[in-house]
């Protein structure tokens, strides 16, 4: 699978949203930041390890939209929702292994409404 960036891949995106899982993980983070700069390539590895999750990395001066009324503090700042709603929102060590741990737990935290908003709302705003 592939990790997608709205600013750049928003059609392929789209698509993608279409049919998957309803599973997405998104990133935010910043060019400038050189931590993300070193954790993208271990998310684009995570991304071919899950398929079943759609992965999305959002430069936040890049698609500021994606942040809706949030603001991020640290990077990398992670969205973990599936259809019941978010499961997580925050501050992510940058680590693959915590996020994967993460994942692989998801749905045993509890549905809420809070981050940014829907992705599939995200994505259609655009």
């Amino acid at each position: 699978m592939e990790l997608y960036n709205p600013h750049t891949d928003l059609a392929a995106l789209r698509a993608r949203l279409a049919q998957d899982q309803g599973r997405r993980v998104v990133c935010y983070c910043a060019a400038w930041c050189r931590t993300c700069d070193a954790y993208q390539p271990a998310l684009r590895d995570l991304a071919a390890r899950m398929p079943d999750w759609t992965f999305i990395w959002v430069d936040v001066e890049d698609a500021p939209d994606w942040l809706g009324d949030e603001e991020v503090e640290n990077f990398p700042t992670v969205l973990v929702q599936d259809r019941e709603g978010t499961r997580f929102w925050g501050v992510q060590l940058p680590y693959i292994e915590h996020l994967l741990r993460l994942l692989e737990g998801a749905t045993r935290l509890p549905a809420t409404d809070t981050g940014p908003g829907r992705i599939d709302t995200l994505a259609q705003a655009e």
